[in-house]
């Protein structure tokens, strides 16, 4: 090998050390950066004339495809889960635990007790006034408690707005870079660099939405969710939000878009067509997902409970049971009750045997023709029928009728009265019970029953569902009776000048309280969810305080499990993409050994080429 191979081959050896020191550098000064993928020098042996030698074939850099992609789907379903831990867990907090001071249930407590009060010392002026007081404090609690959680709503539509602002930028960045790597004269150290922000913006995306990245040979992704749709490619997608307004408990998500009540999410592919992500379900991780999921079933879930337990105390103290008077047509055996005075909401119960089986049927007024048919059975096995009853009692019967059919008679024999007989001698039926259950607005002369809790307006709760149903939102409407405030006697002074001293209307509403069941019904307001309350008031509050709190439990529970499974792929990638900054040093040794060696060549080259200069 000639003296100028010699210097070749060290000079070659000096330069690629030198790539090797400015890779080196590069790894060192980035070992703390986030998302910073570990470069190295790919290094091959080229032959020359006379000899071999080192070249630098380009710089590699530390990543691997599956492992990326695992990251991805671990940051959407952290996102996930974090987002709607921190929402619950603030609507808890708000809620007050079980027992606490100011929480639903030690507020409702407190009302109770002041009816217990009332009813050992109903002439006392500061007994009245303090069990007028606990129900404002009762109905304040639940007005808050409902406008917390349509506040929390409409912050999750601007945290909406906001993801979607951010989500199209990272997907135009996106763009860009595809566009960038995809330039075949791009440097490695260039595209490297390119490489790490084009990741950080993938896992910025799916921290917001769900997606399945597809990474190509030349570095370029393409990007959709897991279901199908296409975010960016040659072309970023983009995402639209239209803002549903000030949200209320009415303003809620309907799958008809002209009847929903909030903000449309849509994603406009490249070549325009448009997709409703919230309508065809679409959104299934990432903090977006659960913000849907908390604006649309979560949140009003919760202000269904609270609507339920509004409703409770206004029907368990306005409330009256009539039952029908006994009557007989020839063999036919029933009874007879007077409807006069059903408001729409306001029901009657008919209870019966057919052929050895007992039946119960629940008939609510429903005059909104739009509403009707309503017919399903509640959890109780009742049947629950929707009748229009502004044709009269006439058409009422004559639907029930077709309705029961043959086994039982049913007709108006007079005004507003309803008769149900069995079929006498046939003896397959017999009609049990005829019961109705009305509305007391007046506040005396009208039995023991009390307007207490109103709706607005000062108008009486019946649980309409003519329109918007009376009871959805309810609980941000509910107030004590004005005429309460105002002469508090009529707490107990149930008839037109009778004795303060009397407890009848207090041992009946705390009673009332007590005995009265409820539940809550799916088919009437949807955003009940699928799990129903039942039982007294009190069952209500403390139920709807342990679905919450259960509710938090999970989510946390989800967090922490998703969250350890972000940290264990984090901790790989840290292994396979990190710098080691020991391994660089004792790399950077290695690189001062062999610039040294092939610097020590090219001297000896140079001191003997001056001995042959000088010959």
């Amino acid at each position: 090998m000639g003296l100028s191979v010699a210097l070749s081959n060290a000079l070659s050896g000096m330069n690629t050390t030198q790539s090797g020191l400015s890779v080196l550098s590069r790894n060192v000064s980035n070992a703390g950066t986030p998302g910073y993928h570990v470069q190295s020098l790919n290094v091959v042996d080229a032959n020359g004339t006379f000899s071999t030698y080192a070249q630098v074939a380009g710089i590699d850099r530390a990543f691997a495809a599956t492992l990326q992609r695992q990251y991805n789907d671990s940051v959407s379903n952290a996102s996930y889960a974090d987002v709607k831990q921190s929402f619950l867990e603030r609507l808890q907090t708000y809620l007050g635990m079980p027992g606490e001071d100011g929480s639903l249930d030690t507020v409702y407590s407190d009302f109770e007790n002041a009816m217990r009060d009332l009813a050992t010392s109903p002439d006392s002026y500061t007994v009245r006034s303090q069990a007028l007081s606990s129900a404002q404090n009762l109905a304040q609690t639940l007005n808050s408690l409902s406008g917390i959680t349509q506040d929390l709503r409409q912050e999750t539509e601007q945290q909406i707005s906001e993801q979607v602002t951010s989500l199209n930028s990272y997907l135009t960045s996106l763009q860009k870079i595809n566009g960038d790597l995809s330039n075949q004269g791009l440097d490695d150290v260039s595209r490297a660099s390119l490489s790490d922000e084009r990741d950080r913006l993938v896992a910025n995306v799916a921290e917001i939405i769900d997606v399945q990245a597809t990474y190509r040979s030349d570095g370029t992704v393409s990007l959709m969710t897991k279901s199908g749709l296409g975010l960016v490619d040659v072309t970023a997608a983009t995402f639209e939000f239209q803002s549903g307004g000030n949200l209320g408990p009415n303003s809620l998500f309907n799958q008809d878009s002209s009847e929903s009540g909030v903000g449309t999410l849509t994603l406009r592919g490249a070549s325009g067509g448009t997709v409703d992500l919230v309508q065809q379900g679409l959104l299934n991780s990432g903090s977006l997902g659960a913000l849907v999921e908390l604006r649309d079933e979560i949140l009003p879930q919760f202000q269904s409970q609270l609507d339920a337990i509004a409703a409770g105390l206004a029907t368990s103290l306005n409330s009256v049971e009539t039952g029908g008077t006994a009557t007989s047509v020839g063999a036919a055996d029933g009874f007879e009750l007077d409807l006069g005075a059903i408001e729409a909401g306001n029901s009657f119960t008919l209870n019966y045997t057919e052929s050895g089986q007992s039946k119960s049927v629940k008939v609510v007024r429903v005059d909104d023709t739009s509403k009707l048919p309503l017919d399903f059975t509640a959890e109780d096995g009742t049947r629950v029928v929707g009748l229009d009853f502004s044709g009269g009692i006439g058409a009422v019967a004559t639907d029930l009728q077709a309705l029961l059919g043959a086994g039982l008679t049913i007709d108006n024999p007079s005004g507003d009265v309803l008769r149900v007989v069995d079929d006498g001698a046939a003896n397959t039926t017999d009609v049990g019970s005829l019961v109705a259950s009305t509305t007391v607005t007046a506040d005396q002369d009208a039995g023991t029953a009390l307007n207490l809790f109103v709706d607005a307006g000062q108008n009486a709760f019946t649980g309409s569902l003519d329109g918007e149903p009376q009871q959805r939102g309810f609980a941000s409407r509910i107030s004590v009776s004005e005429s309460l405030l105002s002469d508090n006697r009529l707490l107990v002074q149930y008839q037109s000048g009778g004795s303060l001293g009397d407890a009848s209307r207090a041992e009946h509403l705390l009673s009332q309280l007590e005995d009265v069941q409820f539940s809550s019904e799916k088919q009437l307001l949807p955003e009940s969810g699928d799990f129903a309350i039942s039982g007294s008031v009190q069952d209500l509050i403390i139920q709807s305080l342990n679905f919450q709190g259960g509710q938090v439990e999970r989510a946390q529970s989800t967090a922490s499990t998703t969250q350890l499974s972000l940290d264990a792929v984090q901790q790989r990638m840290d292994s396979e993409y990190g710098v080691n900054v020991d391994e660089e040093m004792a790399r950077l040794i290695d690189l001062q050994n062999a610039y040294a060696a092939n610097a020590r060549v090219v001297s000896i080259v140079n001191e003997l080429l001056q001995t042959l200069m000088q010959i």
